[in-house]
């Protein structure tokens, strides 16, 4: 090729977390592959369990979510929601994907159902209404087939089971009584049903008959699950009791005292024990047999911790416990009678996921396996991102590995040394605290309490130096109150205290700001440390007396953000003047929607990026881009490093400050998240590339983090040589390509010269095969043809839908001019001919049609609307066409009139070869 590729920065999405659970209704199939959940109260979300990757979302009605039931093969999904329908789906699963196909959409009470569940075979499904009323339904067929009246109240629990013991009644007093009269059963299916009056009703769906009214509950019953090992129903109360009832005789067979009030409860698989939880937020186990309590370790109390849900998954050997703070805990009972016997925990958690992390405020890269992040709480997350490249799988990825608790206030700012074994939060409680990571491990233990400021603590920083043994030297920290602080740590003893070492003064305190300080950074090369604030300043300390060596003015609202440039980053010299000399760069992030670059060596303003349309809240220096293996590539970009800007405009951008004076300093924009991105961070060495270092990044999957208010982190990898590699591939074939259409189109193969003109997207060589076809001599056009040549004809006709999409946006384009309308209307004609009219119905509904419609200038037609717009843009303008032939015939009848008249009045009669007949002369006036 003549002239080189210039090499374009791109970045993808690698893997995210996401909200999968917002609270309200969640259920799972038998073997726990699948989890129904609800999502901003109207949506309900199919997730992998494994790895909580949202693989299927059901839009919802408009309206609230009230119950959810999945069958347990997870063939099918029913959504009922607050607008009193209930929605039944059909769930396809292929290659790791999910798809849902509504069947039919009923209103099956009155008032909302709120409660559900189906049976074993997955074939009938009950719901419970607020009205007190419970409908059984047939799943497939959609229609009720029972309908029991009763209760007193809002229905809380259902369950279908079937069992050969259990007995019918037909005593209506016995019944009352909860006594059976021994009469033989004719069916083994039944229903048990309880409501917010705490009785409980049991009845046989073969003879429609109540058999069982059970009273031992004074509130609302929250559970009632059936266990056709031991033939027992149980159900637990917010009474604070849980009752285990014989079926056989509907007796209560033993009563348990809970002391919290219980809301899940249910029977173990493979043995004789009962679980249940509540308001302590702790998971219990009973043994059915002694009604001895197994598992006792007490629970914190905390009313964002207590259950409100337990899920039982009999083929993991695993209960999934779901809190009020969306917290998904799995805990494994394998083995247990062999754990109880050698008085081991009888539930072990093997993983533990948020489905919701609110709003994340920041976040920070403990190491390339370990993320944390402050998401509007007092507690920081330790999440997993241990992920491989190549196969972008990993089961514990997102999984909460540690809580750091202590804090009495949400966390809004937090800092790692350069090692990662010591940790730094800050908090609205006007505390900072600092962690100390144990090695190899994932565990922290607060090391130090640092109190001093009189409001929140907004910002924090640990000197980057290196020290893997020891405790940093200090820590700086920014507060509401206007101050800087500096905590000497030196003297602390690195062991850890079995009680956090209590720090109430500090080295120095500084007035520093006018208002509210954002951000602090330290140097990595200087004594120095930046703090940024409100008051639209950014100032320059010194780390040893807490003097200002300079104050940066420019920005013109407040500073969110501001970091050093790391240590090794090249001198910045600008065409029009302007260096930043050999101590570095500092970059800002400003609420007037600005990115600056100052020198350090003259404390003034290099550059200006504007592009964000809101607030830069973020800034972070990332690794320069990499793009490729070659010498020249690898010089250009030795050591610079880009900038990386996250804006309330919900967009991350790219930028270099080492783009040339003619060209965009802006590489990329990102656009993943829904709400405004607060934090960003990078797992990588941003400079010193050294072999090691170049193997790490080669091997990292991702190169850069963001986490936003819309509760989804977001983890970005540099696709910039693989971009390079494929777009010099795709240009090398496009070439080759080309070349070869040309070919085709001189050799008129029309053939091979009409399926590559679609394939390459070539409009005007595609029309000029067409005009050559359409204009051949009629000694050359083939009889009964309607182009003109049969091997066109032909083509035409076999094309497949893609291709007809492609084909009849060239001729909706072509029918808007007169001079290509012929063309247009002679292809137009061969389609309509050689196609059934069902084939353009097939084709609106076709998901591959509509998704080159979306990517085509019919982006923001909607479902089956791209077809009806293109065939209503061929109808205006062939009617346009239509209209302008009947004028012209018109007009040639005016014509041959007007030349008859003249022949009268000359007295000549014109021959067919425009001679007089005679020798007069007509002369026209």
């Amino acid at each position: 090729m003549a002239s080189k590729l210039s090499t374009r920065t791109t970045f993808k999405e690698f893997r995210a977390i996401e909200p999968f659970y917002t609270g309200g209704e969640i259920t799972t199939d038998e073997t726990g592959t699948f989890l129904a959940s609800t999502v901003d109260d109207e949506d309900c979300l199919i997730v992998d369990q494994r790895s909580a990757k949202p693989l299927c979302r059901i839009e919802g009605d408009g309206e609230a979510i009230t119950s959810l039931a999945l069958t347990r093969g997870a063939q099918h999904v029913v959504v009922c929601s607050r607008s009193l329908s209930m929605r039944i789906f059909q769930l396809a699963h292929s290659d790791g994907a999910v798809t849902a196909e509504l069947l039919r959409t009923l209103k099956p009470h009155a008032t909302p159902v709120v409660a559900s569940t189906v049976d074993s075979t997955g074939t009938l499904l009950a719901t419970g209404g607020a009205d007190g009323i419970v409908k059984i339904w047939d799943i497939r067929g959609g229609y009720c087939s029972h309908t029991f009246h009763g209760h007193g109240g809002v229905i809380t629990a259902l369950e279908i089971f079937d069992s050969k013991s259990a007995r019918q009644d037909t005593s209506a007093k016995k019944r009352k009584s909860g006594q059976v009269n021994g009469s033989s059963q004719t069916n083994s299916i039944f229903l048990a049903s309880s409501a917010e009056d705490g009785r409980i009703k049991v009845h046989n769906l073969g003879t429609r008959q109540q058999v069982a009214a059970l009273d031992s509950h004074v509130s609302v019953v929250r559970a009632c699950k059936f266990s056709p090992d031991q033939d027992l129903l149980v159900s637990a109360s917010r009474d604070r009791t849980i009752v285990l009832w014989d079926v056989k005789t509907w007796t209560a067979k033993r009563v348990l005292t809970a002391t919290e009030e219980i809301e899940a409860a249910g029977f173990m698989s493979g043995g004789g024990y009962l679980y249940a939880g509540g308001e302590q937020g702790r998971v219990r186990l009973w043994s059915t047999s002694s009604g001895q309590e197994l598992q006792t370790a007490p629970g914190r109390g905390l009313e964002n911790e207590s259950i409100t849900t337990i899920l039982s998954i009999p083929g993991q050997y695993s209960l999934l416990a779901v809190r009020n703070n969306q917290v998904l805990e799995l805990l494994s009972y394998q083995s247990l009678e062999q754990r109880i016997h050698d008085g081991e925990a009888a539930l072990v958690s093997t993983r533990t996921f948020s489905g919701n992390h609110d709003e994340v405020i920041d976040i920070a890269c403990i190491d390339a396996s370990l993320l944390a992040i402050a998401d509007n709480t007092e507690t920081v997350k330790i999440l997993s991102t241990a992920a491989d490249r190549e196969s972008n799988d990993s089961p514990d990825f997102g999984s909460n590995v540690s809580s750091l608790e202590g804090h009495t206030d949400v966390v809004i700012c937090m800092d790692v040394d350069a090692q990662g074994q010591w940790f730094a939060t800050g908090s609205k409680d006007n505390t900072a605290r600092i962690w100390h990571r144990e090695a190899k491990q994932t565990k922290f233990s607060c090391f130090a309490t640092l109190a001093g400021h009189t409001a929140s603590i907004g910002a924090i920083g640990f000197p980057k130096i290196a020290s893997k043994y020891h405790i940093p030297p200090f820590l700086v920290t920014g507060s509401e109150d206007k101050t800087v602080k500096k905590w000497d740590l030196s003297k602390l003893q690195p062991k850890l205290p079995t009680t956090p070492h209590a720090i109430a003064k500090a080295v120095f305190t500084r007035v520093a700001h006018e208002k509210d300080i954002n951000a602090i950074d330290l140097s990595p090369t200087e004594p120095l440390f930046a703090s940024a604030s409100q008051d639209r300043t950014i100032k320059i300390w010194s780390t040893d007396d807490g003097s200002t060596t300079a104050i940066l003015k420019g920005h013109k609202r407040g500073v969110w953000s501001v970091r050093f440039s790391p240590a090794g980053t090249p001198a910045l010299s600008l065409s029009e003047g302007g260096s930043s000399g050999n101590r570095g760069l500092l970059v800002s992030g400003s609420g007037d929607n600005t990115v600056k670059v100052w020198s350090l060596n003259t404390y003034t303003c290099l550059l200006t990026f504007e592009g964000h349309q809101n607030s830069v809240l973020k800034v972070l220096w990332l690794p320069p881009p990499s793009t490729g293996d070659s010498d020249d590539s690898r010089q250009s970009h030795q050591n610079k490093p880009m900038i990386a800007s996250a804006s309330s405009d919900t967009l991350i951008k790219l930028w270099s400050p080492y783009a040339s004076a003619d060209a965009d300093h802006l590489l990329t924009t990102l656009d993943g998240h829904t709400d405004r991105v607060w934090s960003l961070a990078t797992p990588l060495s941003v400079t010193n590339r050294t072999p090691e270092s170049e193997k790490a990044r080669k091997a990292a999957p991702y190169s850069l983090i963001s986490g936003a208010a819309d509760a989804k982190i977001a983890f970005w990898t540099d696709t910039t040589a693989t971009t390079a590699i494929e777009t010099t591939k795709a240009l090398t074939e496009r070439v080759e390509q080309d070349q070869m259409l040309q070919n085709h189109i001189l050799a008129r193969n029309y053939k091979e010269g009409i399926t590559l003109s679609l394939a390459l997207n070539h409009p005007g060589r595609l029309l000029r095969i067409f005009e050559d076809v359409v204009n051949l001599p009629e000694t050359e056009r083939e009889p009964g043809t309607y182009m003109g040549v049969q091997v066109v004809d032909d083509v035409i006709g076999g094309l497949n839908q893609e291709q007809l999409y492609k084909l009849l946006e060239r001729i909706r384009d072509w029918n808007t001019n007169a001079r290509t309308a012929t063309v247009a209307q002679k292809v137009l004609n061969c389609l309509l001919r050689k196609y059934p009219q069902g084939l353009w119905t097939d084709m609106a509904r076709d998901r591959e049609v509509l998704k080159l419609a979306r990517s085509s200038r019919a982006k923001g037609t909607a479902g089956g609307n791209a077809m009806k717009d293109l065939f209503r843009a061929l109808e205006a303008y062939t009617e346009r066409h239509y209209k302008r032939i009947e004028e012209l015939i018109d007009e040639s009848y005016l014509l041959e009139y007007t030349l008859r008249e003249m022949d009268e009045i000359g007295g000549t009669t014109v021959t067919q070869n425009g001679t007089s007949s005679t020798s007069k002369d007509m002369i026209m006036i």
